[in-house]
This record gives structure tokens, C-alpha cells and sequence, in this order.
């Protein structure tokens, strides 16, 4: 009958809907499909998390709920229109080219996500025509899969979580932010069907509408503009065009104008409209041939080629929620580690949308990424948290979210890293080019770009080495291009033209006077430093020249190579020691320290320098500051030689101070360090121990998890049918209590198994009798062979009657039957008495 069903059918679905359940999905799934029409052009694939050890009864279940046609999948077989297709236990379920496709459960992968799995493949396949919706369950899988299948501008519906008997699922999908619609299962069927049969959605009108309405356009474009500070103008028109229909048949309006009307009276549809146009696919390592590459070739030798000074600095751009930036954090991390090198690495992400950054920045996501994290990986930079993963600190502190305006927002400089995937596929030529432009800006010298596998350089194909052309992996040859300033598209220009209108008239803004308040006060210190001081110096607590006064050649000794901005190491040896003691006494006392008549061994002119150095008056909260002010004299002044500068005396009493510091550092330290290798020894064995344990009860825990909603699925189904079965009894104890007759039934060992009420006007029977040889019960039959009646039943396999009669005359005919429970197959007999006076 379902082959000829199968056969007959010839519809091509108009969506196909993935809907996804788990613990306490069947109760939701009943709700659904009961309010599913029999015609309504969409297949339905049903994805549960099903037990491996006990069969599914759902195929019954369901199909006495729905008037569609419900299958369990199997190999190759082709989705059609108006039924509903079940995943078989032990199974992984695809669909590919509208035909479904299975594959075994692999039981060595950990936790499964079959519901992620299939709805992913759903949205590759389908694109726009697919539909996810998740019911109840526990844990967070379907969230990557309805993800997929928003990017493809499908459809996404989740339960109302207030209705779910079991909330996480539901919970986290809409936490992602990807649901259209939050619904109870009963009110999901209308809105469906309002949204397949929209005529934008049915093919009845034109797809050549939207770009004909190039005013409307416009005025939807200057509204998000105005909104968000983003212009989509020159975004590719289809995947635009193709998210504003989806809006327009979500929100039941017949074309753009009424739309921007539905805009109007619903200020916050704007705002959903900008989320539509920047939601991504983003995963761990998506594309792991790439990562792989990345991991073994290209982020070692960026690594090597760098020197140990030097900052690492990383560009994710377009970071969306984060995981591809982790996952280069991660990476570098890895490298550095298998490379035994330290080195400061510095990611930058950014993003457009704020909620995205906001997202990322806190580093938590689903169970369902234990899929994409290889397991080593997932237990180093992961903690398992309430409702999934939280990245460890150690990953968060590498990592600047920021929001960032691609288009017009300055770029970051001095890179030696950028990451922008599957982004320039959404922006049109002129936009790409600018965007490779600035990306080429920021570069270092042989830094790497990592684009997206269907993304190219364009025009600045001379800029770049292609290291790798599958994976888009180039390098930069450090040509810079500086863009016509007519065109007023070359961000040099932008800042060269920001800089000249700060340093000419003011433009009016905070940054600008801040600029200009600047440049006077330099000029001013400039006049001060040639009128009443020789030279001076502002330092920190840490002895690092902040601000130089004056003429600093003849106090100050600068070396080929990095430049230090240690005072110790910059200043004439003569003056060295003073300066460095009289620092430390002038912070630790907080008073002026005075040293005069100092001399300068090469100097020619034999003259003197007196010294002053002075506390800065001190504010909470920022770093004490220290000023230096040294003063040459042709002669030596008599009248403060009591203050003359000892450097005998000072280098003793310097050395002293040092000794005994170093001494008590030494006793300090050889302290700690015996502490700290006793703490270190017990830390580490229970650290392994508390690893050995925590991997366990990891492991242990998720297949619990698995188990438990498998084995809820299965008892659902069973109380399901439990159900069923009480009743069919309360319906036959019904019948046999309506015709008001004697019936007796006798198991395969001839014990009483059930009766009617009207047995007991034949029998001396009670309900406690259950289970008692009909030859212990008394009886008021006479001239009877029971016994003979019921042998002869069983040799012969057939029916036996006769007319009998009880002690108080009432007359029966007496039917004895096997109990057939199969063809040919018998486990017990009926007894029934038929009472003649009825037929009186």
C-alpha cells in the first residue's frame, strides 16, 4: 500500500522543513502535524535523538495524528511533497539533490548532533525553499543548523519555550538570535502556510519587482543608514533583494511600498532588517584543510620571521560571533608552544554588527561545537560551563573585540596578519577592491591575508604572492598604492585631509582641540627650555623617559638599534649614578633631591652641572612621575659647594644600597622558590588527578545525557502506546459489559485470566480469583462435563458447544472457543454462555 502511495505521487515539494526534537518532543510534534493539512506542497524530515537499542514506534505513533503520509527514511529515497519522513534509529541522516541519504552513527565521535547535522546539509541543499524548526529538548543541537539555514534566507521556527516540556533546545536557539518566529507547536502550522503561500514565496509574482522599485530602494537603504550608520547600496543586489522578500513574506505585506509602510507603523522591523543582512555562518576551523595549513606552514614561519621584540599583531575582520578569531587565537597559541618561543600576539576583532562583537566577547557557545574542535584542543583553551563552553582566559586575553565600520572607519596598521572570510562575497566590485586596498594598507611587509575560498584580490593581484590558491592564502609584497584624492574614496587621503584640518583651522571637535591645546603647550615648554632651563626630563616609576626639555645631545648617549627608553642606559656615564640614586631617594622620600658642581669628564669647556630632581605632585590612580632638571655653570659656584656632589661617596653608598637589596632579594627568593617548588609538586599531582577525574566525568556525563534523552524518546513513545492500550481495554471491557453476557477467558494453562460481570450468575467467582484453574471454581451448571467440553476444544482445535442448564433453571448455550493470537496459533480459551431466554 505505501509503494502504490509513493508511486502515485509525482508533487515536487515547495520547502522542505527539518523539524528537530528530543526529550519531550513527541507530545510537540503531535500538536503540530495534527493542525497540518493533508495538501499543503511541503515535505516534512523529521530528526529525533533516538535510542540505538530499542525499536521506534514513532512511523504508528504518528501516522494516527496527521493526514499525511509518514515514512521512515531509507537510502535514496526522494522527498516529495505532502509527507512526512522519520530518522531511523542507529542513523546520521542527509539530503542531497531532494533524495535523502543515511549513514551510521559513528558511536567513537562523543555526543551526537544529528539534528545540526541534517539541517546544515537541508540549507546546502536547498537554500531559500528550506524550513528548520526545533520543539522540545535538553542540550543545544539544531542551533548551527537553523544558523545555516538563515544565512541561505530560509525560514527558522522554535518552540515557545513556556510550552516546551524540556527548554534547552528551544532555549538556545533562540539565544543565537536566528529565529523568525517563537511559537507553541499549534500555532506554528498557520504561520507556515502563510508563509509558503506568499506570493513571493509561490513564484506568482515577479522577481524583477523589487529592483524596478529603485526609489522604494533607496529610501530603505537611507532608513538603515540613518538607523545604523551602515550603507547597503553597494552590497550585491541579489543577496539583498533576496533577504528583503524574505522580510516582505514573513511579515504577510503584498510588496516594497507596503513594506516601508509595515516599516513606519513597526520602528523595530528596521532593526530586524539589519540583522538579516548581516547574519553569518561562522564555525571552529571552518574549512579545516585551511586551519590546517595555517597550523603547519604559514603562522610558523610568521612566527620565525619575526623578532623577539616585536608585537604579533592580527586582523580578524568581519569576526561575526568569534569562532574563527578563537580559532586563530588558538593557533598562534599552538605554535608558539610547539616552537618553544614567546612572542606577544595581539588579535584585533571587529565587526559591523555590536550584538555579534558583544557576542564574541564572552566567549560562550553551544555543546554542539565539540563536532569542530578536535578533542585535544576543546580540553586546553575550553571550560564546560552550564550551558556549553566558556574560552579560558588565557584565549580571551589575546583578543580585542571592537565594533568596526569596514567601509569608512580608519583601518588598523602595522599588521602581520588578516583574516576576512566569506564577507567580500556579499560587496560589489568597486567595494572589494577598496576593502583589498585597505587590507594592503595595513599590511607589514610579507604579512599573510586569509580570505575566503570564493573570494579573490582583484586588481591588486601585483600587491600579493598567492601562497596558496584553493585556500586563499596570500602574502604581501609591502607595495603600498596611494589613491588620487579626487576620487575621495583612498582612506590615506581621508586621514592625510583629518591630520591637515586639525593642524590648520580647527575643525571644531574634542579631538581637534585636544590636537591644538597640545601644540601650544609644546611651544610654550619650548620657549621655558630656551630661556631658563639648559635641559629636563619627565620620568616614571619605572625609570622610562616620558618627555624630554631642551637640548638633550649633551646629557643623553642614544645606540644604534631599538631605541631604549631606560634613563640608566641613556644617560652620560658621569651622570648616570646620581641621577639613578637621586631618583629612587627622590620617589621613596618624596622630597627634591639637590646635587651641584657635578662635572662632566669630556667635556672640553670643563664646565659644572647642577642637578634638581623633583616628586610631581602625585593623583589617585595614576603612576608617580618624577622631573629632572640639569643646569650647566662655567664655573663652580662657591656659594653651594657645601652641596657639592660627591661621586666617590654616592658610588659607595650607591653599591651598599644595591648589595644589600640584592642580598635580600637573594634570601627572598631562594625562599619562594622552595615554597613555590613544594606548591608546584602537589598543585601538579593533583592537577593530574583532578584532569584523569574531570575527563571521566566528562565523558561520562555526555553519554548519560545521550542515553537519558534517548531513553526519554523511547518512553514517550511507550506511554504513547500505553495509552492506546488501556483504550482498546476500557473499550472491549465496555463491549463485553454492553451485550450482558458470561464470558470466561482461560490462558494456555487453563487459569482464569478475565471475565464479565454476568459470569459470576454461573460461577461462585470473584476478582481475586485472577489467575485460579477453572477446576477450583464452584459452579451452579448441571448435568455437565466441563472439564470433557474444554479437552475436546483443545484436541480438536475448534469450537464445541452445548445447551446447558444451572440449579435454578435458567438455560444457555455454552460456546467453548480457542484463543487464536496468530494463524494457526492459539494461547487459551473463551468460555461464553449465550442466555436463551433472550431469544424468547
Amino acid at each position: 500500500m505505501a509503494d502504490q502511495k509513493k508511486t502515485s505521487k509525482s508533487l515536487e515539494p515547495n520547502c522542505y522543513v527539518g523539524v528537530g526534537a528530543s526529550a519531550g518532543g513527541l507530545e510537540a510534534l503531535e500538536s503540530f502535524f495534527r493542525k497540518m493539512p493533508a495538501d499543503t506542497g511541503m515535505a516534512f524530515i523529521v530528526i529525533q535523538h533516538l535510542s540505538p537499542d530499542y525499536k521506534s514506534l514513532m512511523t504508528d505513533i504518528l501516522s494516527k495524528k496527521t493526514a499525511l503520509d509518514v515514512y521512515q527514511a531509507e537510502e535514496g529515497m526522494k522527498v516529495e511533497a505532502n509527507t512526512i519522513y522519520l530518522i531511523p534509529p542507529k542513523m546520521d541522516l542527509r539530503i542531497f539533490n531532494g533524495k535523502l541519504t543515511l549513514s551510521e552513527k559513528q558511536v567513537n565521535r562523543g555526543v551526537n548532533f544529528p539534528i545540526d547535522l541534517f539541517l546544515s546539509s537541508l540549507a546546502q541543499d536547498q537554500g531559500r525553499h528550506a524550513v528548520g524548526i526545533i520543539l522540545s529538548g535538553t542540550g543545544s543541537d539544531g542551533t548551527r543548523g537553523l544558523r545555516a539555514i538563515k544565512e541561505e534566507a530560509g525560514l527558522v521556527m522554535v518552540q515557545d519555550v513556556e510550552t516546551a516540556a524540556f527548554d534547552g533546545m528551544p532555549r538556545s536557539a533562540i539565544a543565537a538570535g536566528v529565529s523568525d518566529f517563537v511559537l507553541a507547536p499549534e500555532l506554528m502550522a498557520e504561520q507556515l502556510l502563510s508563509y509558503v503561500n506568499h506570493p513571493f514565496k509561490a513564484g506568482q509574482q515577479s522577481r524583477r519587482v523589487l529592483p524596478e522599485n529603485e526609489d522604494s530602494l533607496t529610501r530603505l537603504f537611507s532608513l538603515l543608514r540613518e538607523k545604523h550608520g551602515v550603507d547597503f547600496s553597494d552590497y550585491k543586489p541579489a543577496t539583498i533583494i533576496r533577504r528583503i522578500e524574505r522580510r516582505i513574506a514573513i511579515n504577510q505585506v503584498s510588496n516594497l511600498e507596503d513594506y516601508l509602510g509595515y516599516i513606519h507603523r513597526h520602528p523595530t522591523e528596521i532593526t530586524e532588517l539589519y540583522r538579516e543582512f548581516l547574519i553569518g555562518v561562522t564555525s571552529f576551523f571552518r574549512d579545516t584543510d585551511a586551519f590546517t595549513l595555517l597550523a603547519d606552514k604559514y603562522i610558523p614561519e610568521l612566527l620565525k620571521r619575526s623578532s623577539k621584540d616585536e608585537e604579533i599583531r592580527v586582523w580578524s575582520a568581519g569576526c561575526s560571533t568569534g569562532e574563527e578569531t578563537y580559532s586563530l587565537a588558538i593557533l598562534f597559541l599552538e605554535a608558539l608552544k610547539n616552537l618553544n618561543i614567546n612572542r606577544d600576539v595581539k588579535i584585533f576583532a571587529t565587526d559591523v554588527d555590536k550584538n555579534a562583537t558583544v557576542s564574541a566577547s564572552l566567549g560562550r557557545y553551544p555543546e554542539s561545537i565539540v563536532a569542530d574542535i578536535p578533542k585535544n584542543l576543546l580540553e586546553k583553551y575550553f571550560v564546560r560551563v552550564e550551558e556549553g563552553f566558556q574560552v579560558t582566559r588565557e584565549l580571551r586575553e589575546m583578543i580585542v573585540f571592537a565594533q568596526h565600520n569596514l567601509i569608512k572607519d580608519p583601518p588598523f596598521t602595522k599588521m602581520s596578519m588578516i583574516s576576512c572570510r566569506n564577507l567580500l562575497i556579499y560587496l560589489q566590485p568597486v567595494l572589494q577592491k577598496k576593502v583589498i586596498d585597505l587590507f594592503n594598507f595595513s599590511l607589514i611587509p610579507n604579512g599573510l591575508l586569509f580570505l575566503g575560498s570564493s573570494e579573490t584580490l582583484g586588481e591588486l593581484t601585483e600587491c600579493f604572492d598567492s601562497l596558496d590558491n584553493k585556500w586563499k592564502i596570500h602574502q604581501s609584497r609591502g607595495i603600498k598604492r596611494f589613491r588620487d584624492n579626487t576620487h575621495g574614496d583612498g582612506v590615506m587621503f581621508d586621514m592625510s585631509r583629518r591630520i591637515r584640518s586639525m593642524g590648520g583651522k580647527p575643525a571644531g571637535t574634542m579631538a581637534a582641540r585636544e590636537y591644538m591645546h597640545e601644540r601650544l603647550l609644546e611651544r610654550f615648554l619650548n620657549i621655558i627650555a630656551e630661556n631658563y632651563i639648559d635641559f629636563g626630563m619627565l620620568i616614571n616609576s619605572s625609570q622610562e623617559v616620558l618627555h624630554l626639555i631642551g637640548d638633550a645631545s649633551r646629557f643623553l648617549r642614544f645606540s644604534p638599534g631599538k631605541l631604549q627608553s631606560d634613563i640608566g642606559k641613556l644617560l652620560h656615564p658621569d651622570l648616570s649614578v646620581p641621577i639613578t640614586t637621586g631618583i629612587q631617594k627622590a620617589l621613596r622620600e618624596q622630597t627634591t633631591i639637590n646635587y651641584s658642581n657635578v662635572r662632566l669628564s669630556e667635556d672640553k669647556d670643563k664646565n659644572f652641572v647642577n642637578i634638581r630632581l623633583c616628586p610631581v605632585p602625585h593623583k589617585s590612580g595614576l603612576e608617580p612621575l618624577l622631573a629632572v632638571f640639569i643646569n650647566c655653570e662655567k664655573q663652580q659656584n662657591q656659594a653651594i659647594k657645601n652641596n657639592n656632589y660627591d661621586v666617590g661617596q654616592a658610588t659607595t653608598q650607591r653599591i651598599a644600597d644595591l648589595e644589600h637589596e640584592l642580598q635580600f632579594s637573594r634570601e627572598n627568593l631562594q625562599a619562594t622558590v622552595e615554597e613555590l617548588e613544594t606548591s608546584n609538586e602537589e598543585l601538579q599531582a593533583t592537577n593530574e588527578e583532578l584532569l584523569a577525574s574531570n575527563e571521566e566525568l566528562q565523558s561520562t556525563n555526555e553519554e548519560l545525557q545521550s542515553v537519558n534523552e534517548e531513553l526519554f524518546t523511547v518512553n514517550a513513545e511507550y506511554q504513547e502506546k500505553i495509552t492506546e492500550l488501556t483504550e482498546s481495554d476500557n473499550d472491549l471491557d465496555n463491549l463485553l459489559n454492553s451485550i450482558r453476557m458470561a464470558t470466561i477467558y482461560l490462558d494456555e494453562n487453563l487459569e482464569l485470566r478475565r471475565f464479565t460481570s454476568e459470569t459470576r450468575k454461573i460461577f461462585k467467582i470473584l476478582d481475586k480469583d485472577i489467575g485460579r484453574p477453572l477446576s477450583h471454581i464452584a459452579h451452579s451448571l448441571v448435568d455437565v462435563d466441563l472439564d470433557g467440553m474444554i479437552q475436546q476444544c483443545l484436541d480438536d482445535d475448534s469450537e464445541v458447544t452445548q445447551t446447558v442448564s444451572t440449579m435454578d433453571g435458567a438455560t444457555y448455550l455454552l460456546r467453548v472457543l480457542p484463543y487464536c493470537v496468530g494463524p494457526k496459533t492459539n494461547a487459551g480459551l473463551i468460555l461464553s454462555f449465550i442466555d436463551h431466554s433472550i431469544f424468547s
